[in-house]
């Protein structure tokens, strides 16, 4: 067997073993067994809550345990395709395999990083904030340039993207922007792109084609599902309504319906005008039990706080990532160092490497500190 082709079975054996580790294999198919037994009780339904919870539970299981005995599966059939491959000398059925264990790497690797996604909200459906910051124009336009790079990023998840609220620029792209995104890990993936994204290039607006430089936040929130409770006083909120400035129709500017809640204590400012005035209700109320959430989840992680800390006033000094593309083509994470020349690929929505990167580091950070706490 080639060298290079045991590397990549090393690498395969290694996601394998960390997914054993987080998915306890030794216990998972009793664990399997008692929610099964509870499933079956037929007073289950009697507290719903507690019913779809269970469900949700017993699914993830299920999910867990088919990846690891799939992935499991898949390595010993290529490695045992390869050595009859190489008993009868095909090399045909050698290189199939080869390249079908390059394919379970890959594979085996993004399900290793998922198995990190453990924290108490990272399954959850997420709220993505965009805001243009220094630059004008041109932080608008790299706002909607964000905000289509993280739709096609949650294309390719095959997550829901439904838009909360929007502004636009005055002459090209958005002010701001709220999504809500929906899927299975959202928040987990998604919650290392809070922070500052600066982007460096000839600007399109302007006539001497000098190069030019823009800021553009991004906020991510997880949503709160019921089994998070959130108290909100009603005397520290102010809601407002006023006129959407939609895409046009006959309704538009002519009725109250858009809603913005003010939390006085924390001064947060959410919004909604995509819907009836009671839907928008809902959902900035939703939204700002979210963001007082992520403000506990802060105080709990000294990295999240950082992060946090860094996702300041859009402008300089407070970047998380660059995106170079003129006079060369780069996007690089200042937390990771992680690059890449791949540009129109990463605005595409090929964003794993850069979020798997940042999500390593975290846990890796993670592991030190309860480490250190141990000792």
């Amino acid at each position: 067997m080639r060298a290079e082709t045991q590397n990549t079975i090393d690498a395969i054996q290694t996601s394998l073993d960390l997914l054993a580790q987080r998915l306890g294999v030794e216990t998972a198919q009793h664990r399997l067994e008692e929610f099964n037994a509870r499933v079956e009780d037929p007073n289950l339904w009697d507290d719903a809550e507690a019913a779809q919870k269970l469900m949700r539970d017993r699914q993830t299981l299920v999910d867990a345990i088919a990846t690891y005995e799939g992935i499991k599966q898949d390595l010993a059939d290529n490695i045992e395709l390869i050595e009859l491959g190489e008993m009868e000398d095909d090399a045909e059925v050698v290189a199939e395999a080869e390249q079908a264990l390059t394919k379970l790497q890959s594979k085996a690797a993004e399900k290793e990083l998922e198995a990190l996604l453990d924290g108490e909200a990272d399954a959850n459906d997420t709220f993505l904030e965009i805001n243009a910051g220094a630059g004008g124009t041109e932080s608008c336009d790299w706002a909607s340039m964000l905000a289509r790079m993280y739709i096609r990023w949650a294309e390719r998840k095959g997550y829901k993207v439904e838009l909360q609220s929007e502004s636009a620029g005055d002459e090209a792209g958005i002010k701001s922007a709220s999504y809500k995104i929906s899927g299975h890990n959202a928040y987990g993936w998604l919650k290392s792109e809070s922070g500052v994204h600066r982007l460096v290039r000839i600007s399109p607006f302007d006539s001497a084609a000098k190069r030019h430089t823009s800021f553009t936040s991004v906020k991510v929130y997880p949503v709160v599902d019921d089994n998070i409770e959130i108290e909100v006083n009603p005397a520290d909120i102010r809601i407002d309504t006023y006129r959407s400035s939609g895409a046009g129709g006959q309704h538009v500017n002519t009725t109250d319906s858009a809603v913005r809640i003010t939390h006085h204590p924390t001064g947060i400012v959410v919004t909604s005008s995509e819907k009836s005035q009671h839907q928008n209700r809902d959902i900035a109320m939703k939204a700002l039990k979210s963001r007082l959430y992520q403000m506990e989840l802060d105080k709990r992680s000294a990295l999240v706080n950082e992060a946090h800390e860094n996702a300041g006033d859009a402008g300089w000094g407070n970047q998380i990532r660059s995106y170079v593309l003129q006079p060369y083509q780069m996007v690089k994470d200042l937390r990771t160092n992680y690059e890449t020349s791949d540009t129109k690929g990463v605005l595409d929505g090929d964003l794993d490497g850069l979020m798997g990167a940042t999500l390593a580091l975290a846990v890796s950070g993670k592991s030190r500190a309860d480490a250190q706490a141990d000792g």
